[in-house]
C-alpha cells in the first residue's frame, strides 16, 4: 500500500488562510445584501416569514436535502466501483459526505479531499482516482440542466436566461465524460501553454480512464439517483414557498433553485456564495414575489441545503480523517 505523508498532501497554511479569507469577504458581502434588502422591505416582516416556520417544517426541508446527499454519496459508491475501487458503501459514503467540509473552497475544489483519503486507504494514485471526481461532477451538471429544462417545458412561462445555462452545463458534462473528447482537448491545453508536460500527461491518463464508466446501466443508475436527488431539494423550495404563501407551482420552484444553483456555481466562488443568492432573490421577485418574502426563502433555503451540507462534511470531516489515517498505517 502505498503512503502518503499528511504534511504534503495538505494545502499550505498560506493557501489556506487565502481561502478563508476569501469565504469570509464573499459572507460578508451576502450578509450585507440580504440584511439590505431585509431592511429596505422591513424588518419585521422579513422576520415574521422566517417565525412562521414550524419546526416540523424545517426538519422536513432538511431530511429532503439529506436524501440528496444520501442519493448522490450513492452515486459516488456506484461509480468507484465501476472505476475498481474495491471500497465498501459506508466507507464511500464517509469520503463523500466528509468532502463536504470543504465545499467553501473556491471551486469546490477542497473537495478533492476525498481523493487524499482514497490514496491513503487503498493506494491509489490521484491521476487513477481522479475519473470519479470528474464523474461525480459531470453527472451534477448532466442532471441539473436536465431538470431545468425538464421544468422550464413544464412551467408556466420561462426564465430568462435559462437556456445558455443549460446548454452550457449540458457541454460541460458531455466534454468531462468523453474520454477522447477531453483526452483532445487536454493535448491542445498542453500545446498552448507549452510547459508542465508531465502534468498534462497524468491529466491524459486520467481523462483516458473515463472509459470504464462507459457502460449502460451503471449511467442510467446513476443519472436517476442524481436526478433524484436533486429534485428532492428542488421540491423543498417549492414547499418553502407554499408554507411562506408564495405558491407559484411546483416546477417554477425547481426551475429557479436549480437555475440559481448552476448560476452560482458559475461564479466559481465557493459555494456559489452571492451568485446564487442574488439569482434566487432576482427570479423570484420577476415571479411577482415580494422581497419580505424572497429574501427570508433564500436565506433559509440556503441554509438548509449549502450550509447543512457544510455542517453534514464538518461532522464527518475528522472520522474520514482519522479513519484515512489509521488505514495508511
Amino acid at each position: 500500500m502505498m503512503s502518503m505523508s499528511p504534511h504534503r498532501s495538505a494545502p499550505p497554511k498560506s493557501r489556506r488562510w487565502r481561502d478563508w479569507a476569501l469565504l469570509g469577504g464573499l459572507l460578508v458581502l451576502v450578509g450585507a445584501g440580504l440584511t439590505g434588502l431585509a431592511s429596505a422591505t422591513g424588518w419585521a416582516e422579513t422576520w415574521a416569514q422566517m417565525r412562521a416556520l414550524h419546526l416540523w417544517q424545517v426538519a422536513a426541508l432538511l431530511a429532503l436535502s439529506l436524501s440528496n446527499y444520501v442519493l448522490r454519496g450513492a452515486r459516488w459508491h456506484l461509480l468507484a466501483r465501476r472505476l475498481g475501487l474495491q471500497t465498501g458503501l459506508f466507507q464511500n459514503l464517509r469520503h463523500y459526505l466528509g468532502g463536504f467540509a470543504m465545499s467553501v473552497t473556491p471551486g469546490r475544489v477542497g473537495e478533492l479531499v476525498r481523493m487524499r483519503w482514497l490514496r491513503r486507504e487503498t493506494g491509489w494514485p490521484v491521476e487513477r482516482s481522479a475519473p470519479l471526481v470528474l464523474m461525480d461532477r459531470a453527472g451534477d451538471l448532466a442532471v441539473m440542466a436536465l431538470i431545468l429544462a425538464l421544468s422550464i417545458s413544464l412551467a408556466a412561462g420561462g426564465i430568462a436566461g435559462a437556456v445558455p445555462v443549460v446548454i452550457l452545463a449540458l457541454a460541460a458534462a458531455i466534454v468531462a465524460t468523453r474520454p477522447r473528447l477531453l483526452s483532445a482537448l487536454i493535448t491542445l491545453s498542453h500545446r498552448a501553454v507549452g510547459r508542465f508536460s508531465r502534468l498534462f500527461a497524468r491529466a491524459r491518463g486520467a481523462a483516458r480512464l473515463l472509459s470504464r464508466f462507459s457502460h449502460g446501466p451503471t449511467m442510467a443508475l446513476a443519472l436517476a439517483l442524481g436526478s433524484a436527488g436533486w429534485m428532492a431539494e428542488g421540491v423543498s423550495f417549492h414547499l418553502l414557498l407554499v408554507w411562506m404563501g408564495a405558491d407559484i407551482g411546483l416546477w417554477k420552484a425547481v426551475a429557479i433553485f436549480v437555475f440559481a444553483t448552476l448560476a452560482g456555481g458559475l461564479t466559481g466562488a465557493p459555494g456559489g456564495l452571492g451568485g446564487a443568492e442574488a439569482a434566487m432573490v432576482a427570479l423570484l421577485s420577476l415571479e411577482g414575489i415580494p422581497l419580505e418574502v424572497s429574501v427570508p426563502a433564500t436565506a433559509v433555503i440556503r441554509l438548509t441545503t449549502l450550509w447543512f451540507a457544510i455542517g453534514i462534511g464538518l461532522m464527518v470531516f475528522p472520522l474520514a480523517e482519522r479513519l484515512s489515517l489509521k488505514a495508511q498505517g
